[in-house]
């Protein structure tokens, strides 16, 4: 997997695409109502929507610019959609950014 710097900060440079992945990286405190093991089953677009205020549509699109920039992974299960942060890629991110500072 090769990580596109520009693309992963272009990814981050929106309040609502920097929440999701603080949101998602312990899911279990953002979305405590929530019965399910979401450290192995990701959260839904749907419950990240409600949390975030913002059409399904718009979610949809903040997730696939962060899935292209490899910062989150998916998975289907039936009609939904599972998102959670690819922490390798993140460390990956940062190790890049370091050795440019």
């Amino acid at each position: 997997m090769d990580i596109n710097l520009n693309d992963t900060l272009k990814a981050l440079s929106n309040p609502v695409r920097l929440d999701i992945m603080h949101w998602l990286k312990d899911p279990c405190r953002h979305f405590p109502h929530l019965n399910t093991d979401l450290e192995e089953t990701g959260v839904s677009v749907s419950i990240i929507q409600a949390k975030a205020q913002l059409s399904q549509s718009t979610i949809s699109s903040y997730l696939a610019l962060l899935s292209r920039a490899h910062l989150v992974t998916s998975h289907r299960s039936g009609g939904w959609t599972y998102y959670k942060r690819n922490e390798k890629a993140i460390e990956r991110v940062i190790q890049q950014l370091s050795t440019m500072m």
